[in-house]
C-alpha cells in the first residue's frame, strides 16, 4: 500500500511517504510555503509506482489528509488536483475516524488528536495518554477500550512567549530551550525557565489527575514539534514518538480499507 499522509497543523504541514507499507520519508514544511509544499508533494507522488497496465499511467497510491486548518486543506486539495489530477481523502469527511469518541461535541475534536490516540492505543492495547506539543498543546486520553475520552488544550511555547511580549512593556520575545538552571539570571533566561518548567509541570500534573480519575497510571506518549525540547526532563513519560499524527493517518486509512473490504 502506497500512501502520502499529510498532517496539516496550525503552523506547519508534515508530509509522510509510505511505500509498500514502509516509511520512506517524513518532511515538515511551513504552511505559508506554497511552492515548497507543491514541490514536495509532487516529489513524493513521483516515487509511487504506476499501476501495471494502466493506459493513463495512473499511480498506485492515495493522498490522505488530517487537518486543523481549512485554508491549508483547500491549498493541498488544489495542489493535488492541479499538479497530479488526484483527489485528497480527508479524515473525518471522506474517511471515518478510527476510534469512538465519548465527548460532548465529537465533530469539533481535531482529527489529529483522534488519529494520534488511535495510533497510540493500537500499540499499547490499553489506556493511553498522548501529549502533543506544537503550536497548541493537547493532552488526550483513550481509555482501556480504545475510546477517546477527551483532554486538555493549552497554548504552546510560541503562543505563550508572544503573549508575554505583546502584553507587557519590556519583556522580549523568547525562543524556549532547555535551561541550564531552574532560575534565570536575566529577563530572557527567567522567561525561558518559566515557560519551560510550566510545560513540564503542566504535563506531570495533568497525567497525575488522569491517572487518579481512571484508577491507574496509563502509558504516556509524547509527540509534536516542541516535544523534543522538554522530553529529557519528563522521566514520567513512557515514549517519545515523533510524527505520531502521520502514523495515525496511515493506521486510519488502513483500518478504513479493511472494514470496507469486509462489508
Amino acid at each position: 500500500m502506497n500512501i502520502i499522509a499529510i498532517d496539516i497543523g496550525n503552523t506547519n504541514t508534515a508530509i509522510g511517504l509510505f511505500l509498500n507499507d514502509k516509511e520512506d520519508s517524513i518532511k515538515t514544511i511551513a504552511n505559508d510555503s506554497q511552492a515548497e509544499l507543491t514541490k514536495h508533494i509532487n516529489f513524493c507522488w513521483q516515487k509511487i509506482p504506476v499501476i501495471k497496465n494502466s493506459k493513463e499511467k495512473k499511480r498506485d497510491g492515495v493522498i490522505v489528509v488530517s487537518s486543523t486548518k481549512p485554508a491549508v486543506t483547500k491549498l493541498i486539495r488544489k495542489i493535488a488536483k492541479d499538479n497530479l489530477d488526484e483527489k485528497i481523502l480527508l479524515i473525518g469527511k471522506d474517511i471515518p475516524l478510527p476510534i469512538s469518541l465519548w465527548v460532548d461535541e465529537p465533530d469539533k475534536v481535531g482529527t489529529d488528536r483522534v488519529v494520534s490516540a488511535a495510533a497510540a492505543y493500537d500499540v499499547v492495547g490499553d489506556a493511553v495518554i498522548v501529549a502533543d506539543f506544537g503550536t497548541a498543546v493537547t493532552i488526550d486520553l483513550a481509555d482501556s477500550n480504545g475510546i477517546f475520552q477527551g483532554g486538555v488544550i493549552c497554548p504552546g511555547f510560541e503562543i505563550s512567549a508572544k503573549a508575554l511580549k505583546d502584553n507587557t512593556a519590556q519583556l522580549p520575545q523568547v525562543k524556549v530551550a532547555r535551561p541550564d538552571s531552574p532560575y534565570g539570571k536575566n529577563t530572557t533566561e527567567a522567561i525561558n525557565c518559566g515557560l519551560y518548567y510550566s510545560a513540564v509541570g503542566l504535563l506531570e500534573e495533568i497525567l497525575r489527575r488522569y491517572a487518579e480519575k481512571i484508577g491507574n497510571w496509563p502509558q504516556t506518549i509524547l509527540t509534536g514539534s516542541a516535544a523534543n525540547v522538554i522530553k529529557d526532563d519528563c522521566e514520567f513519560i513512557d515514549s517519545w514518538v515523533p510524527n505520531l499524527v502521520i502514523k495515525g493517518i496511515v493506521l486510519t486509512y488502513k483500518k478504513y480499507i479493511e472494514e470496507k473490504a469486509n462489508t
